[in-house]
């Protein structure tokens, strides 16, 4: 096995970077790509954060994947099979093979390559919208995420919602005296569930999750204020979602919409196995960058969870896949190396 990519892995793992905090790990990421020969520029995202963009003379080609993680941290441990922490496979994995795979490639006399490590994408994806300013001449972007190496030819959209009402306060005991806004937000979230969408012949149902729920401060109160938080994920067009989505919350509702992308369709490649994934990437924020490629080493039923993993040999499958990839596109027509 690849000691050096899972070195490179566990170093990836031990720093905490959940959302917000990814200053430590861009910094440790930027200074190992600058000793490996690559131009490393850090962009500005907002505070402390910043993304990483890398080049090994002008590239066409460029990998790309994120260095945040979902809360909350899960430290490295690995076993002779698997390697488990926060991010093992959504995306410090994917990272580690794309970085041996870009070394690799510059081993083997590929010129022109990049990397661009983004800040942000678990949360607002703020990384991605900066990113998308920066000046390239990239032809195609390989965004990375966990698709068991395979190429993903479609990914659903997104549409996240913060779901707000408010009320009035009263004894509980005289609950007609008050206007209870938990009331008010139960009501709503069951005719967003109750809604129905057409089904898309490649990307399936559109679904939604209630992540986060608040409301109240005591049983003997009644609530003045509730509030959710939901993400759907979009097989069709989001604003049709949107549309009925503000419908259904009703005249009361405070809506703020926190995130909203299409669904996304990706550049084919001959001779790579396929698939369609349920989730979003930064990708379809970065139109600036080329044509989109999405694929990367894990199982999305791995990600977000606390026994978090990623399979050794299909880690090292995802650099030697990467590697093909590259090799792949530069042998196009019109392409440089």
């Amino acid at each position: 096995m690849d000691s050096n990519l899972f070195e490179l892995l566990k170093k990836l793992i031990e720093l905490d970077s959940t959302t917000g905090k990814e200053r430590p790990i861009a910094e440790w990421v930027g200074r190992h790509l600058e000793e490996r020969g690559f131009e490393v520029t850090r962009q500005p995202v907002n505070g402390e954060r910043f993304n990483l963009v890398a080049r090994f003379g002008d590239p066409i080609v460029v990998f790309s994947s994120h260095l945040d993680t979902v809360p909350e941290f899960v430290p490295f441990s690995e076993d002779e099979r698997f390697v488990y922490g926060r991010g093992a496979c959504d995306a410090k994995g994917i990272v580690a093979a794309q970085i041996q795979a870009g070394e690799r490639l510059v081993r083997e006399g590929i010129r022109n390559i990049g990397f661009l490590f983004l800040v942000g994408e678990e949360y607002g994806s703020d990384g991605a919208r900066m990113a998308n300013a920066f000046p390239n001449r990239c032809q195609y972007l390989i965004g990375g995420e966990p698709t068991q190496n395979r190429l993903a030819l479609a990914s659903k959209g997104a549409f996240r919602i913060v779901l707000e009402f408010g009320g009035r306060s009263a004894h509980s005991a005289c609950p007609e005296q008050g206007d209870s806004a938990v009331t008010k937000l139960l009501d709503a979230l069951q005719r967003l569930r109750q809604l129905s969408f057409p089904a898309h012949p490649v990307l399936g149902d559109t679904t939604l999750n209630i992540g986060v729920l608040s409301g109240g401060e005591r049983a003997n109160v009644v609530p003045c204020k509730a509030v959710a938080e939901i993400l759907f994920r979009t097989s069709i067009d989001t604003n049709a979602v949107k549309e009925a989505v503000f419908q259904a919350a009703g005249p009361d509702a405070r809506i703020s919409v926190a995130f909203e992308s299409d669904p996304a369709f990706f550049e084919p490649v001959d001779g790579f196995e396929t698939t369609v994934v349920p989730f979003t990437t930064d990708l379809p924020l970065l139109d600036r960058w080329g044509k989109k490629l999405l694929i990367g080493p894990g199982s999305i039923l791995d990600a977000h969870v606390p026994t978090e993993k990623v399979e050794k040999t299909e880690l090292e499958k995802g650099v030697h896949t990467y590697c093909r990839l590259v090799k792949s596109l530069v042998s196009r027509r019109g392409i440089e190396t």
